[in-house]
């Protein structure tokens, strides 16, 4: 049996990154069910101390998702969870970005515009790559 799997990023704030990652990859943020977090609110299955507001919206403070605009069909969800403890090595896993046809240096450019930080550049054989951060110190790659 073949199984799916989407990819969990641990965070101390996980809203604002998700909106990054996502404006990153041209993909979306998955959206709030205000009137389901009410309802379970009410019914006592969730307290106001389980959720905050992001850009005026209520959400569940636990998380964010993102998703690619074709659905899962064209990618796995990213699933941004909040973790208290800080970052403190290199990470086993990371996200490589693969530009196709863009050019991977504008990609590059844009996201240390918004916030990532550039690490170093990479070769192996034919193959280049860009290793930043992004905001909250998670590597990633950038490459064709």
């Amino acid at each position: 049996m073949a199984y799916t799997f989407q990819v969990t990023i641990d965070s101390p704030d996980p809203h604002p990154l998700a909106d990054w990652w996502a404006d990153a990859l041209g993909w979306e943020v998955e959206p709030s069910d205000e009137p389901f977090i009410r309802g379970l609110i009410a019914a006592g299955h969730a307290t106001e101390d389980d959720t905050t507001t992001h850009r005026g919206i209520l959400v569940w403070k636990s998380g964010a998702a993102i998703r690619h605009p074709e659905g899962l069909a064209g990618a796995p969800r990213i699933l941004f969870q909040l973790v208290q403890e800080p970052k403190t090595v290199k990470n086993r896993v990371h996200l490589d970005v693969r530009t196709g046809d863009d050019d991977p240096k504008e990609l590059v450019e844009r996201l240390v515009a918004k916030g990532a930080k550039h690490l170093h550049e990479g070769r192996q054989g034919p193959s280049t790559w860009t290793t930043l951060a992004d905001p909250q110190g998670n590597e990633l790659c950038v490459s064709h």
